[in-house]
């Protein structure tokens, strides 16, 4: 678009439809850019870019596919379930099916454990955790007003909550050195600095587990954030939407289940945000989740759902599945395992090229620690390296500048949007770039030693243990990766 039509644009259309509020100029969704341009293939385009910063989660498809097959009646568009079609077409009510929010509320305790009951006429649906930030966002807080936020946050929040409500975020910097622990000093910090440039804070917006860290917060970490909202008065959001993601210890705590260990807690400023896009692996469903302890917000919230409802038809499918305990139970525990093995086969490679990683427990990525190739420690440098991976190595993934990450030389790395063979290419581009770039303060191979390396890693990284995954009856469906959509 030229200047001169950029200019009339801007006269002739909203100020919302002419700003770059969305955050789609940024280096994270750049890389999906690229992949879409280029996408890998691994026999139509091989050297195609792979889809590494896309947080998807595609290892339990199978679970799923065999269930719909066994469970025709759960769809209206079968032979067993299209008696029910008329009632399902003509549902408008914004409350939801009651069966559906139901079910939302009972797997909702499942992912937690049954720690904790939720209730169903608290649920609120929106069109994916998207619109329920953006819900929350206009129902506490005014153009201007802010949010404090924990860094690195996923870039998505700049979009979700700030281009068309007016919220600013705010950043509560999180440092390496404690492995990015959200502490109450750094709270503290962010809110005097926000107070010291005129802004009002309203509300604290946490990620657990944490996108990109793939971190839980621990049950002190909840009481001391508790804390922290009620002494300033402010709310808390706490996003929840990995949290079936979890697949070792120390096992994922949710807000809720802390609120009654704090003395003098106000539950009326605590909100959850909750999906199936990444516990379920279900983004294209657009099922997103607001509960809150606020009678008000779950009201108001409610009236607003109207802008972004979930299809009745998709409401039906959905309660259909989560009722069945048997099935949930099964999943939920599959899911963990495989996480579990995808988490560790991809470290492990990672690690056998001397790539380390942030020990991490949950999610559906890794953060991995590139410093040591950056020429300068700046963002220009991580930028610079970002480029390479992208257009050199042909792999997406995420530089931390776009998670506003506070150091240079991070990067988000997902590994459960791809098959097993993809997995395999994508670390094999890996060793080939550690060998090709040159790290400050790594003395570089000599060829001779890289073949002798390498030879080595051909046989640790042979894969033995991931073929015989591939091929056990718990292993995820093999198919080519999605293109990004959302």
């Amino acid at each position: 678009m030229g200047l001169i039509s950029e200019n009339y644009n801007k006269k002739l259309l909203s100020k919302i439809a002419t700003n770059d509020g969305h955050g789609e100029n940024s280096a994270y969704f750049d890389g999906w850019k690229a992949y879409e341009n280029d996408p890998f293939h691994p026999t139509q385009n091989p050297h195609g870019v792979i889809q590494m910063g896309l947080a998807e989660n595609q290892l339990c498809f199978d679970l799923i596919q065999e269930w719909i097959v066994n469970n025709p009646k759960a769809s209206i568009c079968t032979y067993e379930g299209v008696q029910d079609f008329q009632d399902i077409a003509i549902f408008q009510d914004y409350h939801g099916l009651p069966e559906f929010r139901k079910a939302v509320a009972r797997f909702m305790e499942k992912v937690r454990g049954d720690r904790v009951t939720f209730d169903p006429e608290r649920i609120v649906m929106s069109g994916g955790a998207t619109g329920a930030h953006e819900s929350l966002a206009f129902c506490l807080a005014d153009p201007g007003d802010a949010f404090l936020v924990p860094t690195p946050y996923y870039p998505g929040f700049d979009r979700d909550l700030r281009w068309r409500t007016g919220v600013q975020l705010f950043p509560v910097v999180c440092e390496s050195f404690n492995n990015f622990k959200v502490t109450k000093e750094a709270l503290e910090e962010a809110y005097k600095k926000a107070q010291e440039s005129n802004i009002k804070v309203k509300g604290l917006l946490i990620n657990n587990p944490s996108n990109p860290l793939g971190t839980i917060l621990d049950k002190e970490t909840l009481k001391d954030i508790l804390r922290f909202i009620n002494d300033k008065n402010i709310h808390l959001v706490c996003d929840e939407i990995y949290a079936a993601t979890a697949f070792s210890q120390p096992s994922f705590i949710s807000i809720s289940e802390v609120m009654n260990d704090v003395v003098g807690c106000n539950d009326d400023l605590v909100h959850i945000v909750y999906s199936l896009s990444k516990d379920l692996g279900f983004p294209g469903f657009r099922v997103g989740i607001i509960y809150s302890y606020n009678d008000v917000v779950v009201n108001i919230a409610r009236k607003m759902s109207s802008f972004g409802l979930v299809s009745t038809q998709t409401q039906r499918l959905i309660a259909s599945m989560l009722s069945d305990t048997i099935f949930v139970e099964n999943f939920i525990a599959k899911s963990s395992m495989r996480l579990l093995q995808r988490h560790d086969l991809f470290t492990k490679g990672l690690g056998q090229v001397g790539i380390t990683t942030l020990k991490s427990n949950a999610g559906l990525f890794i953060w991995m620690d590139l410093r040591r190739f950056l020429e300068n420690s700046t963002f220009d440098d991580e930028l610079k390296l970002w480029h390479i991976i992208i257009n050199k190595v042909k792999l997406n993934v995420s530089p931390g500048c776009s998670f506003h990450c506070s150091e240079p030389g991070w990067f988000r790395v997902c590994f459960a949007n791809m098959d097993d063979a993809t997995m395999k290419v994508a670390l094999k581009r890996i060793r080939h770039f550690v060998y090709l770039q040159p790290s400050k303060g790594v003395e570089v191979a000599t060829k001779k030693q890289y073949c002798r390396t390498r030879s080595k890693l051909e046989i640790s990284l042979s894969f033995r243990r991931l073929d015989d995954f591939m091929n056990s009856p718990h292993s995820p469906m093999s198919s080519p990766m999605v293109q990004a959509r959302n």
